[in-house]
């Protein structure tokens, strides 16, 4: 049998998450976690379990694709504090949405919570440190529970603290769990140790580099395992200095992730956007983590002391960003996540403007284009484009009236459009942007809201006789039923254009996995600021040409990129 059967890592909680090559940085909340999170310790101590609950509701709200439950704690029984607690989530859909990560060093606790977790978890951890026999032991159990595991770079001498060492733990581990336990390569997650680098120490100088090539080699020699780690380990030397941890997790995020880092133990209120840490600080940072000089750790510790990370210094650049143009204010506003003065300032644009909808247009989509790149790029995190994305649904709530009241309920309708965030997903702000453009631009939107199956979008879209189907999501799964959408339009022959949006859609999917099912026009949109243009040429009268470029242009994309596919599964095949 192949041993390497099987490709992505999946896991749920009520919902599917599937980390794929085109997934971004896989985000674990660390704060429902009492050896992290003072707050969430006292509260589990004192069993007030509904203001622990609120802790991980706010951390998914925030962006946490996976949130982290660890109980061990001296004073705990951590097997009932761990039961109690998941149980609790099972009850809360919000929270439960998301897989769960049990994390504790005692085995007990862990089998505890797999007992009662509800979905596909993720064991943190197991490791080789109490000989093989227990490794397999305990890998059989998390294998027959249906979880995936977190293998740490340990073995029975100790943590692994070169890259050597590292590797040959990885590797002996790996080929335990797949040759003789049998569990699937993808299910295998490894954290090869991120230690804290600058703290004065020779033997600590090389910690950030040898995590990132050991991330790299197991990447590319131990096939479809994944590399998790704990990312604030490695700014332990300056805590209580938030400027400086923000920057070093920041800058150690962005290099781990580009050498094969997949998921990650993260605060997000502990991360700079890496584009817009200080050029000094981020050069300091730097050369820490990459060893480059001698003097590298005492110039960080001289530069630490001019900014001692109380954030005062902020209070002064506040009155700086303030006196910037309208436009930088109000990139800086999303880019940031900041909603002090988003009102004022869009109120100050609306008041420049010929038309309410022109501020969306123009001044928002703008400021929304940079989150985008510096997303695209790996330089912000999505607990950082979710606080984006709120500010900027605050600022399109404060135009809503003005767009309706220019209306007057006088216009005739260009066409109507039906918009739905597909089965399985609850992420509408992109889907609520686009409907709110749309709409500006006197188009009727019918908004079938969220978690729409293929059924319902098909007969609505019947019943109200669209001219358009739009559909958004999120998250991988979401393509899936893209799918299926477009599948059941031609099968009851619909002959309406079908355009695809979210953030893991893409051209190439739309080209590859969906257009070849539905012989109308599908178009996928990148952002909100293309919409209107492009529905409006799908809509006029004269629009077949338009049609045909964008078939010929799909079809082309289609045939290049499964040319390019069967070249490199031919090499693959004879590759000896």
């Amino acid at each position: 049998m192949n041993r390497y059967c099987q490709k992505y890592l999946t896991l749920s909680g009520l919902e599917p998450l599937v980390v794929t090559p085109e997934s971004n940085f896989i985000n674990v909340g660390e704060r429902t976690n009492v050896t992290g999170s003072r707050k969430f310790l006292r509260l589990i101590k004192e069993e007030k379990y509904e203001e622990a609950l609120a802790v991980a509701r706010d951390q998914v709200e925030g962006g946490a694709q996976i949130i982290d439950v660890n109980m061990d704690e001296g004073m705990l029984d951590g097997v009932y504090a761990m039961t109690t607690f998941l149980n609790l989530i099972a009850s809360e859909p919000d929270i439960a949405r998301v897989p769960i990560m049990i994390d504790s060093s005692k085995w007990e606790i862990i089998e505890a919570g797999l007992q009662v977790v509800q979905g596909k978890c993720v064991v943190n951890s197991i490791s080789l440190k109490e000989g093989e026999t227990e490794f397999k032991r305990q890998a059989k159990l998390v294998r027959r529970y249906g979880a995936a595991v977190i293998v740490m770079a340990f073995d029975e001498t100790g943590q692994a603290d070169t890259y050597q060492r590292c590797i040959d733990i990885c590797k002996r581990s790996y080929d335990i769990l797949v040759d003789e336990v049998q569990f699937k390569p993808q299910d295998i997650i490894f954290d090869p140790n991120i230690f804290p680098v600058a703290t004065g120490m020779d033997e600590h100088r090389r910690n950030a580099i040898d995590f990132f090539k050991a991330t790299k080699w197991i990447r590319e020699n131990l096939p479809y395992a994944n590399v998790s780690g704990g990312v604030s380990n490695v700014s332990f030397s300056f805590r209580g200095n938030d400027t400086v941890r923000e920057a070093m997790h920041s800058a150690f995020l962005y290099h781990a992730i580009k050498n094969g880092m997949t998921i990650g133990i993260v605060n997000p209120t502990m991360l700079e956007i890496y584009d817009e840490i200080n050029p000094e600080l981020l050069r300091l940072v730097e050369a820490v983590l990459f060893d480059s000089h001698e003097e590298a750790t005492e110039q960080l510790i001289a530069y630490a002391e001019t900014v001692k990370g109380d954030k005062k210094e902020e209070e002064v650049t506040i009155k700086e960003w303030r006196k910037t143009p309208l436009q930088e204010r109000i990139t800086h506003s999303l880019v940031k996540g900041i909603d002090a003065f988003i009102l004022e300032d869009v109120e100050e644009a609306r008041q420049e403007a010929n038309r309410p909808i022109e501020v969306i247009e123009g001044h928002l989509m703008i400021g929304m284009n940079v989150v985008g790149d510096l997303f695209g790029s790996g330089k912000m995190f999505l607990p950082q484009v979710v606080k984006s994305a709120r500010v900027m649904k605050k600022a399109v709530a404060y135009l809503q009236p003005f767009i309706e009241a220019e209306k007057d309920g006088k216009q005739e309708f260009a066409g109507k459009i039906l918009m739905a965030t597909v089965k399985g997903d609850v992420h509408d702000i992109g889907k609520n942007i686009v409907s709110v453009v749309l709409g500006c631009n006197n188009y009727e939107i019918v908004d079938l809201g969220v978690m729409v199956p293929p059924e319902k979008i098909i007969e609505v879209a019947k019943r109200e006789q669209v001219d358009v189907i739009g559909l958004s999501g999120l998250i991988t799964p979401s393509l899936d039923e893209m799918v299926y959408v477009s599948k059941e339009m031609e099968k009851q022959n619909f002959n309406i254009p079908l355009i695809i949006g979210g953030a893991t859609t893409s051209k190439a999917h739309t080209s590859v996995k969906i257009a070849p099912h539905y012989n109308n026009t599908v178009v996928h949109i990148h952002d909100a600021s293309r919409a209107v243009t492009v529905v409006g040429n799908l809509l006029k009268k004269d629009n077949q040409i338009f049609k045909e470029e964008i078939r010929e242009e799909y079809d082309k994309f289609r045939e290049q990129f499964l040319k390019r596919t069967k070249k490199r599964n031919t090499f693959l095949l004879n590759k000896p």
